[in-house]
């Protein structure tokens, strides 16, 4: 049996030395300043014209998303939205940065790589509405996507669950020796779920190609991240768990396209877990349910409106000669028409059958949920405005 020497690279001291905050100083990757100009000695990652204008092109068309289903939201046309606001960059520019191969398994704020993989509008909304061609049937909230075809794993609503099971499925691709990974986004408010470390000494000690992406927006809902933990940020605890760590600009798109292109080379080549940390800033509400007045001022956002992510790609493409503000604008004014149009007809399509609540569950339904199924339905005929889409259906 092999001999175990948990101490083996441990050093010792003859004198009383308590390790303090700061020991570690973690820098952040940067190379656009916040002007859009490219940082002095800093090194462009290799980017074509092509895929840097899909880049720009997807985050502009999510927050032109963004902007009209918290419209629809606040019209009662859905019920619920969480906007991307001022973090595009933080999941477009990290997806691009991948292969089409490679497991992605979000929290509720990366419609911007589900985008980019070729999510279509149609299928936003469809999702957003829980009609009949919803995937899911209707059995999800809204933003709460998965498309197989896609690897986009189905979002969960609990907070942090998919941290342990991007480890596991890491695990599994490493098993099968294909060279793929698998990336795993979540906020720095569930980097306070003991799945954030069940998941993260999971992935350290296995060996696990995962990489694990933390949006640090500064709040857990109404949480400012001072409250939510003393350490330096959420990259000193990758460090922690052994795992190689990297922390970068969330709103500079090259910064994030080649933190995690390393990343990603690093887990497939050397078979194990990355942690990538993006200090960004949230400029939308957590959520159409929340006000964000009651918990930072104005001045904060307006302080980091200036480091929009977008117009900051676009001083980039101007000064590389790929960026044209007329053509731009004709995108963005189709993009609107393209998800009004979508959304008028989505919104218009059937809702599935209610019995698909048990019979698409079971192959036979068993007796107690065929008899919830009748006291469901009798409830709906009894109280039908209350259940507008679904009182006509109910037989």
């Amino acid at each position: 049996m092999k001999d175990r020497n948990h101490l083996a690279e441990v050093k010792t001291t003859n004198k009383v030395e308590i390790i303090t905050k700061g020991v570690v100083d973690i820098p952040m990757l940067q190379i656009l300043s916040a002007e859009g100009e490219l940082i002095e000695k800093a090194v462009e990652p290799d980017l074509s014209k092509e895929e840097a204008l899909k880049i720009f092109n997807t985050m502009h068309y999510i927050r032109v998303l963004d902007e009209r289903m918290v419209g629809a939201q606040r019209q009662g046309r859905i019920s619920f939205y969480l906007a991307s606001t001022g973090e595009e960059a933080a999941s477009v520019a990290s997806a691009a940065a991948l292969s089409d191969d490679d497991m992605v398994m979000s929290q509720y704020r990366e419609q911007g790589a589900l985008a980019y993989r070729g999510y279509t509008t149609e299928q936003f909304m469809n999702q957003m509405f829980s009609n009949k061609d919803d995937p899911n049937k209707g059995r999800q909230m809204p933003i709460h996507y998965g498309d197989k075809p896609l690897n986009f794993m189905t979002i969960s609503s609990p907070l942090g669950t998919q941290i342990p099971q991007a480890s596991g499925y890491a695990y599994g691709q490493k098993m099968s020796g294909k060279d793929v990974v698998t990336i795993c986004y979540f906020g720095e408010g569930a980097a306070s779920e003991g799945d954030f470390h069940a998941g993260l000494n999971m992935a350290a000690v296995l060996n696990c190609p995962v990489i694990f992406f933390c949006r640090n927006n500064g709040y857990a809902i109404s949480t400012p991240a001072e409250e939510q933990f003393a350490g330096d940020g959420i990259a000193s605890r990758g460090l922690g768990y052994g795992i190689k760590t990297i922390r970068v600009d969330g709103n500079d798109v090259l910064a994030i396209y080649a933190a995690t292109k390393e990343a990603r080379r690093i887990a497939i080549e050397e078979k194990c877990p990355v942690l990538i940390e993006a200090m960004t800033y949230r400029l939308a509400a957590h959520s159409t349910s929340d006000d964000p007045t009651g918990y930072r001022s104005r001045e904060e956002e307006d302080k980091w409106r200036a480091k929009d992510p977008i117009a900051r790609m676009a001083k980039w493409l101007e000064s590389k000669g790929w960026f044209d503000e007329a053509e731009n604008q004709k995108r963005v004014d189709k993009a609107r028409q393209d998800v009004l149009a979508a959304m008028k007809s989505c919104e218009k399509t059937d809702v599935c059958a209610i019995e698909d609540i048990v019979e698409d569950v079971y192959d036979t339904a068993p007796w107690h949920l065929k008899e919830q199924l009748s006291e469901l339905k009798a409830h709906i005929k009894k109280y039908p405005k209350m259940y507008p889409k679904t009182a006509g259906r109910v037989k």
